[in-house]
């Protein structure tokens, strides 16, 4: 269940509501009464950075195939004849 974040406009009081998607937003203020309590938009808890799973596991796209061995100088292989 996502955890909601409100604010009272007439007193100020600020507090955070643990509700579920169909629930119907609050509107009554707990400290004061008044119908003047509401959700507010705040940032996401966290940020997806760096090259974790997603660039490496899901990410659209193929690896640049690599030349063979013998090509780059680096050894032979026995699929290729060396020239």
């Amino acid at each position: 269940m996502p955890i909601y974040e409100y604010r009272c406009d007439s007193c100020g009081f600020q507090k955070e509501h643990l509700q579920k998607l169909s629930d119907a937003p609050l509107t009554t203020c707990p400290d004061c009464g008044k119908e003047s309590y509401a959700k507010l938009l705040s940032a996401a808890g966290f940020q997806l950075k760096g090259s974790g799973w997603y660039a490496t596991d899901f990410k659209g796209g193929s690896k640049p195939a690599s030349p063979p061995p013998c090509q780059t100088g680096e050894g032979s292989c026995s699929s290729c004849v060396a020239s």
